[in-house]
């Protein structure tokens, strides 16, 4: 027990996350949401800040605690065993062989849980975006209004977007885990849309605070109409912004999961729609996926620029 106490916290040190996120499983019944309040940077200009510290809203429960533990023990069981096996569960013949990949699908409302939405309503906008099964239970429907009037707060300057993203992984403990996409080389999703466009987000883990905000982004014009059309987007077409800004440093994205030791790790994915019309939008997606094209031999679409050239 004490050497998996020390591999654990090894191992939560090299993901770059403290100690108290180690024993975050153990003690977040005993913390409830006071954890996820304090570390809830943005309020809302003109918003009063809580009076109430973080931990007045401690619930002492040591039963639920020694539950946690037992939980966490068994999914480090689990992941042993994957370990063994060959990475993700899949033996090495299979996984080196592997041509395509369904990432995530939506068959049942436990795989909508694996979402999340949002909208402008969090900075005081108007519009409204939901999420439910499909017809028959065959895909996601994400849909909603958009709305892009401008919160009359004084200091917001922009309005109008809705997003969903799947939540980030997380192993037994806590610990953060990342997904290693490095056996291919492009997106491939099936989807329907009404003729918008939208952005497909690829986040990342920085190990930089300054980076928290860096997205990897491209484009996804869907033509609208009764028929489903299947998009592939290589990874090579990704480009770098940050804070909605394309970045003139652009370097291409990294898919293995152990690059620079998690730097830029691949944390989730999402859709984003902001194209600055009002109005009503629909995209229902079949599945996420990921294909290994040998045609497309592309490293990076862009130009690289050395910023600080010899003389």
């Amino acid at each position: 027990m004490a050497l998996t106490v020390v591999l654990l916290n090894s191992a939560s040190l090299r993901g770059r996350c403290c100690r108290h996120n180690f024993l975050h499983p153990l003690i977040g019944p005993l913390l409830s949401d006071s954890m996820s309040k304090l570390y809830s940077s943005y309020r809302r200009p003109g918003s009063q800040p809580e009076k109430k510290p973080s931990w007045k809203s401690v619930d002492l429960s040591f039963k639920k605690s020694f539950d946690v533990l037992k939980t966490q023990l068994n999914l480090l069981k689990e992941e042993s065993k994957e370990h063994l096996i060959g990475p993700g569960g899949h033996p090495w013949s299979k996984y080196l062989l592997e041509q395509t990949k369904v990432v995530w699908e939506f068959r049942s409302q436990e795989d909508l849980n694996k979402w999340v939405i949002s909208s402008d309503v969090e900075i005081g906008g108007k519009s409204e975006v939901y999420l439910k099964l499909g017809r028959n239970n065959q895909g996601a429907l994400l849909y909603g209004t958009l709305n892009t009037e401008v919160p009359r707060d004084g200091e917001t300057k922009y309005s109008g977007y809705c997003s969903m993203r799947a939540k980030p992984l997380v192993g037994s403990f806590a610990r953060r885990k990342y997904y290693d996409w490095s056996n291919f080389n492009s997106l491939y999703l099936r989807v329907r849309g009404d003729g918008r466009a939208w952005m497909v987000n690829i986040y990342t883990d920085p190990y930089f605070s300054h980076q928290k905000d860096d997205l990897y982004n491209y484009f996804m014009f869907t033509r609208g109409g009764p028929y489903w059309e299947e998009i592939k987007i290589p990874f090579s077409k990704f480009f770098l912004s940050s804070r909605g800004r394309v970045q003139d440093n652009q370097h291409p994205l990294w898919l293995d999961k152990a690059s620079f030791l998690w730097a830029l790790a691949i944390c989730t994915l999402g859709f984003t729609i902001g194209d600055k019309i009002d109005g009503p939008f629909q995209l229902e997606i079949d599945f996420i996926g990921l294909l290994k094209d040998r045609a497309h031999t592309e490293e990076f679409a862009y130009e690289l620029y050395e910023m600080n050239p010899k003389v």
